[in-house]
């Protein structure tokens, strides 16, 4: 499976906004897809993830009741993350990555397959 992110863009404190990851290739394969981010001088940090079937989700304690994880209903090959009420610690570089066997790691090193960052800077 190969992944594609991006909708990522800049925002003032308290806005929204929607990243989406692209699955092309065998993606019956992959079975759970997670979000990370990676802010300057910080290590890569787990912020939510989905069972590719069924939509199981996942999220940070950081980030719990103001993102959403969801695949798109249309397009199943596109997983999305909503991110709402963002806040200027929010800014970083956002991946998704995917994993082939069961599990719901937060440990990015779990995962099989990456896709490219997309910057998401939040203003005050």
């Amino acid at each position: 499976v190969q992944l594609q992110a991006s909708g990522g863009g800049s925002v003032q404190a308290g806005g929204s906004l929607r990243l989406s990851c692209t699955a092309s290739g065998r993606t019956f394969g992959s079975y759970f897809m997670g979000w990370f981010r990676q802010a300057p001088g910080k290590e890569r940090e787990y912020v939510a993830g989905i069972r590719w079937n069924g939509g199981i989700t996942y999220y940070s304690d950081s980030v719990k009741g103001r993102f959403a994880v969801a695949r798109d209903n249309a397009r199943r090959n596109v997983v999305h993350l909503q991110m709402n009420s963002l806040k200027p610690e929010d800014t970083a570089v956002y991946y998704c990555a995917a994993r082939n066997v069961p599990g719901a790691p937060t440990d990015a090193a779990q995962y099989d397959t990456w896709g490219q960052g997309t910057l998401v800077t939040v203003s005050s």
